[in-house]
């Protein structure tokens, strides 16, 4: 285990067994939900949920994962966290974009939790078992979209750094093959931001999009 692994070990408080509060359809954007059973030393089967509310808690704006345990909290930590459930932690990320991570590490395996049915996540989720086709072609586009943005973004970042004199004289200097109008460049701004949206909604989301967007 590295240090990053005991820092996040570390920040894992005990739950106050308060109730899992029921999920409304006006907190699909701002909350994610996910759960999976697992069974217990004892054979006892339990939901383990994690419930994560993306725009922080109302008293510090820390955003944090609370693990319930067949419907109590039990566990709480500020992202990125690492949740110990039976057989191994349940692993949680998020980044700018919503969540990017939250699985159960177990045995050297990982396996995605299930999103909550009326969560973003879980419309997405359920697009893609209902329509495949047409879950892949958004899937593509969102990629396509995330791709584009990267390339206008990375010389426009590559090309004020080449002119700072020592990057200058020793490598010379950048000039970006791209300058879009402002109508295209905020369009395409925008697209990556949608597309990115969208790969967070199936926790594919990385470096990339930050990058991207």
């Amino acid at each position: 285990m590295g240090w990053r692994e005991r820092r996040q070990d570390g920040r894992v408080k005990p739950g106050d067994g308060r109730p899992l509060p029921p999920y409304r359809w006006w907190q699909a954007l701002t909350r994610s939900l996910f759960s999976i059973d697992l069974v217990a030393p004892d054979g006892r089967v339990s939901t383990y949920a994690v419930d994560i509310r993306q725009l922080g808690d109302g008293d510090d704006g820390a955003v944090r994962a609370r693990l319930y345990v067949d419907g109590t909290l039990h566990l709480v930590s500020r992202v990125p966290a690492r949740l110990p459930v039976p057989g191994g932690v349940i692993e949680v990320a998020v980044g700018s974009f919503g969540i990017k991570r939250c699985h159960l590490v177990a045995d050297g395996t990982q396996t995605q939790l299930v999103p909550h049915p009326r969560s973003a996540e879980g419309r997405r989720a359920r697009l893609d078992r209902d329509h495949p086709s047409a879950s892949r072609v958004v899937g593509v586009l969102a990629t396509i979209a995330v791709l584009v943005g990267l390339a206008v973004t990375v010389p426009e970042i590559i090309e004020p750094i080449s002119q700072v004199p020592p990057i200058a004289e020793n490598l010379g200097t950048f000039d970006s093959p791209f300058d879009p109008p402002l109508w295209l460049a905020i369009s395409l701004g925008a697209g990556a931001v949608l597309g990115s949206v969208e790969r967070a909604l199936r926790l594919r989301s990385s470096w990339l999009d930050n990058l991207a967007s």
